[in-house]
C-alpha cells in the first residue's frame, strides 16, 4: 500500500508555520461554533432582561399613566358637560389616580438602565413630549374645568396625551420581543382598541351629562366604535395561543355583548337627546367598565410583562444552546490547554528575541551614537559581533538585527568622519582666508589714508566693505566648525559702537537705521560674536527687503537684559518657513551638510556658545523681525570713555589678533 505524502513545497518549515498549521483549523473552528452558541444565548437572556426592565422601568408606567388618564378624561368630560357637585368627587379621585400614575412614569423614566435612544431613536423626543404634558396637568385640569370650556376641547386635549403615551409605547414595544409575548405590533393594536373603547366611554359620560349628543360626539362615537371592532378581533386572531384565553372569553362574554348592543342603539339613534335617553343607554356603565378593566388585564398578559415573569436562566430561555455553550467551553479550553504546551519553547524564543532587540534599540546603539557624534570611535565588531546563524525563522531574525546594528552603526561612523573631514577643510580654508583678508584691509587702510581723490576713495570704501563681508564669512566657516575667530576685545565695548559696528559691516549700511540704544556696553570676550551675529541678522534683513525701504535696528532695556531687534520691510515668511527657521536656529545640533541656509546655522552657534536667545517672527509692516536677546551676564553698566563719538573709540575697536 502507497503511503500518501505532503509534497515538500506544502509542508511547513518554520515553527510560526507549523503552530498556525496545527492549531488554527480546530481552535478557530471550536471557537467560532461557541461564540455563536454563546451570543445566541447571551442575546436570548439579554432579550429577556432587557424586556423586564423596559417593562418594569418604562412600558408598565406608561400603560398605567395611559389608562389612569383615559379615566381622568371620562370624569372631566363629564364634568365639563355639566359641573355638578356628585361628579367633583369622582373628577377629583380620578386626577389623583392619574397624579400617582404621573409620578411612578416620572421616577421609572429617570430611574431607567436602558439608553432611550438606543431603544428607538425618536423615544428620547416621544419621552420628553409625554414628561412634558405629565408636568402640564395641572394647567390643562385649570383650563378644562373653566366654566363655559367645552367638553370637544377638554376631550382633544386629553387624547392628545393619551396619544403621546402610544407613541411612547410603540418605540417602546418596537425593540426585539422574547418568546415569553407575542408580537409587540399586536399587543399596540389591542391597547388601540381599549383606547377606542375607553373613547366611547368619556364621549357617551359627556353627552349624558349635557343631556345631548352634539354631532361632532356622535361622529367621535362612530369612528371610535368602527376603530374598536376593526382592531380587537383580528389583532385577538393574531395572539399567540397562550394569551389568546382572556380575549376569547372576553369577546363571548355578556358584557361585551351588552356593550356592543348600546352601541348600536347608539348609532342608529343620530345625534341629539335620544342618543343618551335612559332607556338606550341601560346597562351602559357597567358593560364599558367590565370591558376595559378585561382589556387591561389582557393585554398585560400578552404583553412584556409576561417577560417579566420568566427566567432569564431557566431552561426555556437557555435550552440546548446552554448546553452548547458549556461543551464549546470545554473544548476552547482544552485547544488553549493544548496551544500554551506546544508554544511554550516558542514564547520563549520570543522573547528573547524581543530583549535583544529593546537592549541594541534602547540602549547599545543609542550610546554608540552619542560616542560618534561626541568624536570618539567606535569598534563595529566590538559592539555589534556577527554570528552566522542558521535555523528556524527566529534565528535568521536575530541576524538580520545584527546585520542592521553594524549597517547603521556604519553609516553613523561614516557620516562622522565626512563631517569631521569638512569641518577640518572649513577650519583650514577659513584660516587661509583670514590671513589674506587681513592682509587685505591693512594694504586697503593704508590706501585709504594716501587718497584724497572723492571718486576712488569711495570705490576704496566699497572694496573694504566686500572685504569686511569676506572676513566676516571666513570667520562664519571657523564658527561653524566650532573654533572662536581671530578678533576679539578685552574691555567692555558700548552696545551703540557694538551696533554701528554691525552695520558696517554690510554693504549698504546706510539703509539701517539705528534708534535710541540703552547706555550699557558689552563684555569685551562676546563683542566679536554679537557683532557677527547682528551682522548675519542685518544683512539678512537687507537682502530680503526692497532697496527703497529701511532696515529698522532697535535695542530695548529689560529687567534681565537687552532686546536688540533687526526688522525689514520685506514680503515676510509663511507660517511653515518661520516655524523651520526658529528650529534651525534654537537647534541643540547643526548639520553641516545641508548648504540651504548656512546664516542660520552661524547664528545658532553664536547664540548658544554666548547664551543669546534669537527668535524670528512677524512684523507690524508685513515683514520679519529677528529678535536677540542679551542676558544681563554679558552687558556692563560702566560705559567706554568716547562713548557715542563715530563708529567707536580707536583704542577700544582694534581688534586683539589670536595665533591661527
Amino acid at each position: 500500500m502507497r503511503v500518501l505524502r505532503t509534497p515538500d513545497r506544502l509542508r511547513p518549515r518554520s515553527v510560526r508555520a507549523k503552530i498556525v498549521s496545527l492549531l488554527m483549523l480546530p481552535i478557530v473552528s471550536l471557537m467560532a461554533l461557541w461564540g455563536f452558541a454563546a451570543v445566541t444565548t447571551a442575546s436570548s437572556i439579554g432579550d429577556l432582561e432587557r424586556a423586564k426592565d423596559v417593562n418594569a422601568e418604562l412600558l408598565a408606567p406608561v400603560g398605567d399613566f395611559v389608562t389612569a388618564l383615559q379615566g381622568e378624561r371620562t370624569a372631566t368630560l363629564r364634568y365639563a358637560a355639566a359641573p355638578r357637585t356628585r361628579d367633583l368627587a369622582g373628577l377629583k379621585a380620578a386626577r389623583t389616580a392619574t397624579d400617582k400614575a404621573a409620578a411612578e412614569l416620572l421616577d421609572g423614566v429617570n430611574a431607567s438602565s436602558s439608553d432611550a435612544e438606543l431603544l428607538d431613536s425618536g423615544l428620547p423626543a416621544r419621552l420628553d413630549s409625554l414628561e412634558s404634558d405629565a408636568g402640564g396637568l395641572p394647567t390643562l385640569r385649570a383650563t378644562v374645568t373653566q366654566q363655559g370650556t367645552a367638553p370637544s376641547a377638554a376631550y382633544t386635549q386629553y387624547s392628545a396625551i393619551i396619544e403621546h403615551g402610544f407613541s411612547v409605547a410603540g418605540a417602546l414595544t418596537g425593540e426585539k420581543t422574547t418568546d415569553a409575548t407575542s408580537e409587540a405590533r399586536v399587543v399596540l393594536e389591542l391597547s388601540r382598541a381599549r383606547e377606542a373603547v375607553a373613547q366611547e366611554q368619556a364621549l357617551l359620560a359627556a353627552g349624558r351629562a349635557a343631556g345631548t349628543l352634539t354631532k361632532d360626539q356622535y361622529a367621535l362615537f362612530v369612528g371610535s366604535v368602527a376603530t374598536q371592532r376593526e382592531l380587537l378581533k383580528p389583532a385577538v386572531a393574531d395572539l399567540k395561543a397562550a394569551h389568546r384565553a382572556p380575549y376569547d372569553t372576553l369577546l363571548s362574554s355578556d358584557g361585551y355583548r351588552q356593550l356592543q348592543a348600546v352601541e348600536n342603539r347608539v348609532r342608529s339613534a343620530g345625534p341629539g337627546t335620544s342618543a343618551v335617553s335612559a332607556g338606550l343607554l341601560t346597562g351602559w356603565d357597567g358593560a364599558v367598565t367590565g370591558v376595559l378593566k378585561a382589556l387591561t388585564r389582557a393585554e398585560a398578559g400578552a404583553g412584556t410583562a409576561a417577560a417579566a415573569k420568566a427566567d432569564p436562566f431557566g431552561w426555556d430561555t437557555l435550552g440546548a444552546s446552554g448546553v452548547a455553550v458549556v461543551l464549546g467551553l470545554v473544548g476552547v479550553l482544552l485547544s488553549l490547554l493544548v496551544s500554551v504546551l506546544v508554544g511554550r519553547g516558542l514564547i520563549v524564543e520570543l522573547l528573547d528575541l524581543r530583549n535583544s532587540a529593546l537592549e541594541v534599540a534602547g540602549r547599545r546603539l543609542p550610546q554608540a551614537m552619542r560616542r560618534l557624534h561626541a568624536g570618539q570611535g567606535v569598534d563595529i565588531d566590538a559592539e555589534a559581533p556577527m554570528r552566522r546563524l542558521v535555523g528556524d525563522e527566529l534565528a535568521q531574525v536575530g541576524t538580520a538585527l545584527t546585520a542592521v546594528q553594524r549597517a547603521a552603526l556604519k553609516a553613523a561612523s561614516e557620516r562622522a568622519e565626512l563631517l569631521s573631514g569638512i569641518s577640518g577643510v572649513y577650519v583650514s580654508l577659513a584660516r587661509r582666508s583670514q590671513v589674506l583678508l587681513h592682509r587685505q584691509l591693512d594694504l586697503l587702510a593704508t590706501m585709504e589714508q594716501r587718497q584724497r581723490e572723492p571718486g576712488e576713495l569711495h570705490d576704496l570704501y566699497r572694496v573694504d566693505y566686500l572685504a569686511t563681508r569676506m572676513r566676516r564669512h571666513s570667520e562664519s566657516l571657523l564658527i561653524l566648525s566650532g573654533i572662536a575667530p581671530g578678533r576679539g576685545w578685552r574691555t567692555p565695548i558700548a552696545l551703540a559702537d557694538v551696533l554701528r559696528a554691525a552695520v558696517a559691516e554690510i554693504e549698504d549700511a546706510t539703509r539701517v537705521q539705528i534708534w535710541a540704544v540703552p547706555r550699557v556696553s558689552v563684555a569685551g570676550g562676546s563683542v566679536a560674536d554679537v557683532i557677527h551675529l547682528l551682522a548675519e541678522l542685518v544683512e539678512n534683513a537687507a537682502a530680503f527687503s526692497p532697496p527703497s525701504t529701511k532696515v529698522q535696528l532697535r535695542a530695548a532695556r529689560l529687567r534681565d537684559g537687552v532686546l536688540v531687534e533687526v526688522e525689514d520691510s520685506g514680503f515676510g515668511m509663511n507660517e511653515e518657513a518661520m516655524a523651520d527657521a526658529n528650529r534651525k536656529l534654537q537647534a541643540s545640533r547643526v548639520d553641516l551638510l545641508d548648504a540651504k541656509q548656512i546664516g542660520l546655522f552661524v547664528v545658532n552657534r553664536l547664540a548658544e556658545r554666548q547664551g543669546l536667545r534669537v527668535e524670528l517672527r512677524a512684523s507690524g509692516s508685513g515683514g520679519v523681525a529677528a529678535a536677540v536677546f542679551l542676558p544681563e551676564g554679558l552687558l556692563r553698566d560702566d560705559m567706554p570713555v568716547g562713548e557715542g563719538r563715530g563708529l567707536a573709540p580707536a583704542s577700544a575697536l582694534i581688534p586683539q589678533q589670536r595665533g591661527f
